[in-house]
């Protein structure tokens, strides 16, 4: 029995963490690995489309977070990754990461939420 009372807690724990994350990070990608060693395809194509846009970003390694790999889809109601997050909001996978990009939608986007990095 104890283990069960244990597990909303943990969740919700998991649950402010994400939430935490994603109000400090103004362009948050969720993926698998990392921008420079993506573990997936996916990952791999949505952090080059960020990359392109020449701002900075953060981003969760899920593979080293399980608890947020189980936990993120339930917030964002949002079953796959890569996720980007920009200024709060779920913009959504890989698919629409790359046809935003290939719009000419995601750099605008990117732009206006990023912080400026400063000089030096």
């Amino acid at each position: 029995m104890q283990e069960n009372q244990q597990a909303p807690q943990q969740e919700q724990e998991v649950h402010d963490r994400i939430r935490q994350q994603i109000a400090e990070n103004p362009v948050l990608l969720y993926m698998k690995g990392s921008p420079k060693l993506p573990s997936c395809g996916f990952s791999a194509q949505a952090s080059q489309a960020l990359m392109s846009c020449g701002k900075p970003f953060a981003y969760v390694d899920i593979l080293q977070n399980p608890d947020i790999r189980a936990e993120l889809p339930k917030i964002a109601n949002w079953p796959t990754f890569p996720q980007l997050w920009i200024s709060g909001e779920l913009v959504g996978g890989c698919d629409i990461i790359l046809e935003m990009f290939q719009q000419g939608e995601l750099q605008p986007m990117v732009e206006e939420a990023a912080p400026e990095q400063p000089e030096g």
